[in-house]
């Protein structure tokens, strides 16, 4: 390498000041005159269009990956309804953590509309599809809850929640008159109801602690839940969003604790159910006994 070029380089490595914010790379000169101000100057742009493009395509990338990983979310608790559905009955499990999901998608259907956030193609496509879901998830709970109580509170918290976002809907788009004042607004409200989804399941681990057992504590939707809160914080990084990242963070570490908890009672679970199986076969031998003893001809016959 000659000795200009080696220069060359040098000036360039010094020259040029890269500073990262909020996703975006921004490439600084200082203002004085060079003969190699022009290439510099190039340089400077080039690399700026070039990370940029970079971290545009990570973001979609990353967004698209969440998308994924929240539809798994969405649909991790189809085997619990294949045995609702199975059994005819909801037994213990608990509607919260549905009831929070479905307020929570509906919520970021808002924040990602066009006249809200724009942009926002991925965060509308995910939720609105998580919206569906978790309304035959509620359906079916309702079909299959013989609590009649129950059933008609879980009716009732659905129909506050729709009231709640047309209400959250029509009043953003009437005060608030840009983007920017709308995002913030949903963006808030969306925080407060997306930690209250992760930490649904709080509820189901308090009956883990007490029970000392995981059944009625999905484990795919702990291990979704989890996936899901680290794909969204890293794509709030991308560029930083704080109503993104704040509760996927939060949520990350929620879905870790439910996971944890499912570690340590597993193998006391597996205890618990075998036990419980085993002390059904031996009261239905024991029903089979007895109507055998009743059915016994020697002894049902009588003396002359």
């Amino acid at each position: 390498m000659c000795v200009q070029t080696h220069w060359c380089l040098i000036q360039i490595y010094s020259l040029l000041k890269i500073s990262y914010s909020f996703g975006t790379l921004s490439l600084s000169l200082p203002h004085f005159s060079s003969p190699f101000f022009p290439l510099l100057s190039f340089i400077s742009l080039l690399l700026s269009a070039m990370v940029s493009h970079l971290v545009t395509t990570i973001r979609n990338v990353v967004g698209i990956t969440g998308n994924v990983i929240s539809l798994f979310l969405f649909l991790s608790p189809v085997p619990t309804f294949i045995r609702i559905w199975k059994k005819g009955s909801v037994e213990q499990f608990s509607p919260a953590p549905y009831l929070a999901t479905l307020i929570n998608c509906m919520v970021w259907v808002v924040y990602g509309l066009p006249m809200v956030h724009p942009n926002s193609t991925l965060v509308v496509t995910i939720n609105g599809t998580g919206t569906a879901i978790e309304i035959v998830y509620l359906t079916l709970f309702l079909i299959y809850c013989h609590d009649k109580k129950k059933r008609v509170k879980v009716m009732l918290i659905v129909l506050v929640e729709m009231i709640f976002i047309a209400g959250v809907t029509a009043l953003v788009l009437i005060i608030a008159h840009t983007t920017q004042r709308r995002s913030m607004v949903v963006g808030i409200i969306a925080i407060l109801f997306n930690i209250m989804m992760y930490a649904a399941p709080l509820s189901v681990m308090k009956l883990v602690i007490t029970t000392k057992s995981v059944e009625y504590m999905p484990f795919f939707l702990s291990l979704a839940s989890f996936a899901n809160g680290v794909a969204w914080t890293a794509y709030a990084f991308l560029p930083f969003d704080p109503f993104i990242a704040v509760p996927n963070g939060l949520g990350t570490l929620f879905s870790l604790a439910q996971l944890l908890l499912y570690a340590t009672y597993y193998k006391s679970t597996k205890r618990i159910i075998a036990a419980r199986q085993e002390a059904k076969m031996e009261m239905h031998l024991s029903e089979v006994v007895v109507n055998g003893d009743n059915t016994d001809p020697k002894k049902n016959c009588t003396a002359p």
